[in-house]
């Protein structure tokens, strides 16, 4: 049995080989161990950095104990090659960036202590490949936010540590508080799991976040048209208005398909003195949710999604769009739905809203042919005038 000489090595009783290298005033892993280690001990050195290599002389290792160093960097790779892993210790260091990607090949790791480090930010699939993962332990780190989703896919979680971090408790931290109302996980000292900010919330526990705080986005679609004597001599605009709410008040995001392209505005492009701040001139999204498409043509027909987004999760509803032109709306409502038959131009109703059960099924747009109307004066203008809109409900809007 290969042993370095600062540490002591031996065999357990259940065959297990172990390095007991702990309190060896150590700055690097020791070179010169056995390749049949399965228990390595550093704990309380003065071990800073781990490389790539620093293991590659132990890849049966079972436990490997490094709590208690002044572990600052830890290159990618240093843990990838370790698959038969099962207990990691890397407490009360100074990690502030770790590369997890490395977790993904630790699929038998069962107890993970990373507390008491600088850690300010996890990424959300950090965890997702430990599927016997049973002990997490986080705690006394620099964590403000944890992303949704942190710890799922991990079956066989049943203690967790999360307390005395820094946490901003803005709703992209609500989710948590509903995962520990549903949870079998012990989490431990959860009354301790504070927020810092915001000032209203300074103080009080993450689980205890008030519902009110953090609402999920609604979101409704409706058109803007006035139909009572509508001529437009510019061709026809076809105009959407989103309307939201939710705390916090969510953003609104648009997406169109078209049969040749695909479009995503996030956010406002029109300024409030008009000018057009983004390339797509063709679709104007305003910042009070409306959206106007000038001259409509059978190029614009899709589907047009409205979504809010804000820190508590994204609604979207969507509507689909077609033009139509006929001299007669009645006979293109009939041909192309031919379940709006029964309305027979018997019932015609006012109303702006599409309802988002039904939105997204269809809205056909019907208008005349440009046709001559003569002037005040005399002259003739080409006009086009609005006829008819037909929601996927059934309902006829017209003037």
């Amino acid at each position: 049995l290969a042993c370095p000489s600062p540490c002591s090595c031996s065999t357990k009783k259940n065959g297990r080989l172990l390095a007991e290298c702990a309190y060896k005033d150590l700055q690097e892993v020791p070179e010169g161990l056995s390749s049949n280690v399965t228990i390595l001990t550093l704990s309380a050195n003065r071990i800073g950095w781990l490389g790539q290599g620093s293991f590659a002389e132990v890849p049966e290792v079972q436990s490997l104990w490094l709590g208690y160093n002044q572990i600052g960097v830890v290159e990618p790779g240093a843990f990838a090659s370790l698959v038969h892993l099962k207990n990691l210790d890397l407490s009360h260091n100074k990690i502030a960036d770790f590369p997890w990607q490395d977790l993904r090949n630790l699929s038998g790791l069962q107890i993970l202590k990373m507390n008491n480090n600088r850690l300010a930010g996890l990424s959300r699939d950090a965890f997702h490949s430990l599927k016997d993962l049973r002990s997490l332990w986080l705690n006394d780190n620099e964590l403000t936010t944890l992303a949704e989703g942190t710890f799922d896919n991990l079956p066989s979680l049943s203690q967790l540590q999360i307390f005395n971090n820094p946490f901003n408790c803005s709703c992209k931290v609500f989710w948590l508080k509903k995962w520990t109302e549903r949870t079998s996980v012990s989490i431990t000292k959860g009354g301790s799991t504070l927020c810092v900010a915001p000032a209203r919330l300074k103080g009080r526990a993450v689980t205890d976040i008030p519902d009110h705080h953090c609402v999920a986005p609604s979101v409704q679609l409706t058109y803007l048209s006035n139909l009572d004597n509508t001529v437009m001599y510019d061709g026809l605009t076809l105009t959407l208005h989103c309307s939201v709410a939710g705390s916090p008040p969510p953003e609104i995001r648009w997406k169109i398909q078209t049969s040749g392209r695909r479009i995503e505005i996030n956010g406002p492009n029109v300024a409030r003195d008009g000018n057009v701040k983004q390339s797509q001139e063709h679709f104007l999204v305003f910042k009070n949710g409306t959206m106007a498409i000038p001259n409509f043509s059978k190029e614009d027909e899709g589907t047009y999604t409205c979504l809010a987004v804000n820190d508590v999760g994204t609604r979207d509803v969507s509507v689909n769009v077609a033009l139509a032109g006929s001299e007669n709306p009645a006979e293109d409502l009939l041909r192309d739905d031919p379940q709006a038959g029964h309305l027979g131009g018997q019932s015609c109703y006012k109303g702006d809203e599409m309802d988002p059960l039904g939105a997204g099924e269809k809205l056909v747009i019907v208008y005349h042919m440009p046709r001559e109307s003569k002037s005040g004066a005399g002259g003739a203008l080409p006009q086009v005038q609005l006829g008819t809109l037909l929601l996927a409900l059934g309902i006829v809007l017209c003037w």
